[in-house]
């Protein structure tokens, strides 16, 4: 029985069929260095360093850094007309997702991956995710306008 097993491994290797070796295959040290880093096989090649902490190559632009991807909403923002570049809101957000505008707490609630808010007609949407942080905006549904939200 032995034999015929040889013969077959054998026979697959002569036909140039090669199973592909599964993920975990992978040497248990590189893949604690690529965890570290927040590097992936396909993110080292295109030059993330797996000798650099996931901070820094989230820098280089390589995954997320790990605190500001748990905290996106964090920090001042303001609200601004862009018509008349007059200031609609100054919005403070701390790291429990509590809003203040104009130094009023109001109540606020997660929506596909946005933060909203409201303050009488005006309704507040602040992005989480920083690739489209430039669509954060305001809607003012009694006056019919709206602009962007900046953080400072």
């Amino acid at each position: 029985m032995k034999q015929k097993h040889h013969v077959f491994v054998a026979a697959v290797a002569a036909s140039g069929l090669f199973l592909p070796l599964a993920s975990h295959a992978i040497d248990p040290a590189y893949a604690k260095k690529l965890e570290k880093s927040g590097c992936t096989q396909l993110t080292e090649l295109q030059g993330c360093d797996i000798n650099k902490t996931k901070a820094e190559n989230a820098k280089a632009g390589f995954g997320t850094a790990p605190a500001v991807a748990a905290l996106p909403y964090t920090g001042q923002w303001i609200a601004k007309n862009p018509g008349t570049g007059q200031t609609v809101a100054i919005i403070s957000i701390d790291n429990k997702n509590k809003v203040v505008v104009n130094g009023k707490s109001v109540a606020s609630k997660l929506s596909d991956g946005a933060l909203v808010f409201k303050t009488g007609f005006i309704t507040f949407t602040i992005q989480g995710d920083p690739r489209i942080a430039d669509e954060s905006s305001w809607f003012d549904s009694d006056a019919r306008t709206k602009g962007p939200i900046r953080r400072q």
